[in-house]
This record gives structure tokens, C-alpha cells and sequence, in this order.
């Protein structure tokens, strides 16, 4: 990746990134680990969804990009939906989110469907709900998803999408590039570049109508080099030197012999935009 690059949208390491599940995982612990601000972001759809659905347990759900299923889970046990489809492109989110769901033992159907979120292999105006949470930033051009949403969402359905602001975690740039670890890293494009905080209500106009919007900061403060060295190994961002990517024990040794070991804070903006189809009245 180059200083121009985004790994989130790139095809040659977008399909990398969740290959299997350990990634995810090992990314997800580092910053439960660390938040210190913030609500449960699947809580919080379930909470948006519940507060605009009136008869849920009539429901048929969609969460597009479902990857281990988090939010897939929490709308099951929550809502109690007719049926849910959890969607991803990725075999193993969808292996991972089968066996969350499976310890859950939701009372809804649970559907689990491997498809391309520009291609919804769904029926038209059939869903009640559809979410898409932390994805449309890995389509270079996201109308095309957005407009597969509102396709299947039915005319009193509404659809949540969740994204992150585009300075998100830049804490960790600057001490990355500050470390001599990747120089480029602040100039380096967000992951979150194509569908971000500050853009999202423009992409999704006009096939979806917003409703609502809540941004809320999450905080996370690592306790040292060593707790952000594991969340620094899931990240794609960098140009890391040799033997470093993905390998938190070498960034670690790398910042404790260039730097001296400290807490680091990082913030993230959660963004919730609640929408209904647009061509409805």
C-alpha cells in the first residue's frame, strides 16, 4: 500500500483482511480492552431498531456484513424477528457468526447467506429492517450498496448504518509516525475514506431518506506499548518495515526501543444514521 492507498478497498488485501477470523477477533479484543467511553454498538442499533419497529417479532432482518455476528446476535435475542439473514462475503465471518449465534440459541430463524453486498440475493421490499454496520467503507463507491439496501427494504422497513469519522484512531498514526515506524502514516488516506461520518448522509440521498442521526465518541486508552502494539497488528494502514506486519510482539519491542513506554489515548466518532426509502413520502 501506498501513501494514496486505502486497504480497506483495495481487492488485492480487502479479501486478506478477513480470510479467517483471527484478525477480527484479536482487533475487537485490544479495544474492548481499552474503551473507556462509549456504548455497545450493537446495543445500540438493537435500542434503534426496537424504538422504530412496531411489531418486530414479524420481522424479517437483513445485517449486511454481518462478519461475526455481533449485531446479528444482539438482534435476535433482543427482537425476536420472523427471520434473520446474516450477510457477508466472507465464509469465515459467516462460519464465526454461525457458532455466536448458535451459543446465543435465538429464537429466530437465522438464515446465513455468503454473498457481495452489491448484489443482495434477496427479494425486493422484503425486509423490515436492514443494517449495515462498519461496511460500506470498504466499497470505493458505496451508492451502489446503499441503492441495493433501499431495493430491499420494504416500504415501512427501516435501515440503520453505522460508520466511523476519518481522523478515527489518529493518536495511532501520529505515534506510529513519530516512532519512525511508518513516516507516511498521517498522510496515509482513512480506512474509513468512501463512507465516513462526515459524508455518509450525502451518499445515501437519494435512495434512502435520513430519519435520524446520532454521533457519539468512543474513547480507548491502552495502557502502554504493548496493549496498543495488538491493536496496531490488526490494522492494514501502515507500511510497517519488514517482519512487523501483523506481528504485535515486534511492534512492541520496536516502540519500547525507540520510544519511552506511556499510555496512549485514542478516540473514535460512532456514527448511527436511521433511514427510510426515499421514494416514499
Amino acid at each position: 500500500m501506498t501513501p494514496t492507498g486505502n486497504a480497506f478497498t483495495h481487492p488485492a488485501t480487502t479479501a486478506g483482511l478477513y480470510h479467517d477470523g483471527a484478525r477480527l477477533a484479536a482487533r475487537t479484543s485490544a479495544l474492548h480492552q481499552a474503551k473507556v467511553q462509549g456504548r455497545p454498538v450493537a446495543e445500540v442499533i438493537a435500542d434503534l431498531a426496537a424504538g422504530q419497529m412496531p411489531d418486530p417479532q414479524q420481522a424479517i432482518i437483513a445485517d449486511v456484513g454481518c462478519g461475526r455476528g455481533t449485531s446479528s446476535r444482539i438482534l435476535a435475542e433482543r427482537l425476536h424477528p420472523k427471520s434473520l439473514l446474516a450477510i457477508d462475503a466472507s465464509a469465515a465471518m459467516l462460519a464465526a457468526a454461525r457458532a455466536r449465534i448458535a451459543c446465543a440459541q435465538p429464537s429466530a430463524g437465522i438464515t446465513y447467506i455468503r454473498a457481495d453486498f452489491h448484489r443482495l440475493p434477496v427479494t425486493d421490499a422484503t425486509c423490515s429492517l436492514v443494517v449495515a454496520a462498519f461496511c460500506l467503507y470498504h466499497a470505493p463507491d458505496p451508492r451502489p450498496v446503499i441503492a441495493e439496501i433501499a431495493r430491499i427494504l420494504a416500504p415501512d422497513g427501516i435501515a440503520i448504518l453505522v460508520t466511523k469519522s476519518t481522523d478515527s484512531y489518529r493518536t495511532l498514526d501520529e505515534l506510529i509516525a513519530a516512532a519512525g515506524l511508518d513516516p507516511d502514516a498521517v498522510r496515509r488516506p482513512s480506512l474509513y475514506e468512501t463512507a465516513h461520518s462526515g459524508n455518509l448522509a450525502t451518499l445515501l440521498a437519494p435512495p434512502l431518506r435520513i430519519i435520524g442521526t446520532e454521533h457519539e465518541e468512543h474513547k480507548f486508552a491502552f495502557t502502554g506499548f504493548d496493549h496498543v502494539a495488538a491493536y496496531l497488528a490488526t490494522t492494514p494502514k501502515y507500511e510497517l518495515p519488514s517482519g512487523m506486519a501483523a506481528n504485535p510482539d515486534a511492534i512492541a519491542a520496536a516502540l519500547h526501543a525507540r520510544m519511552t513506554d506511556r499510555p496512549v489515548v485514542a478516540t473514535s466518532t460512532i456514527t448511527y444514521m436511521t433511514a427510510v426509502r426515499g421514494d416514499l413520502p
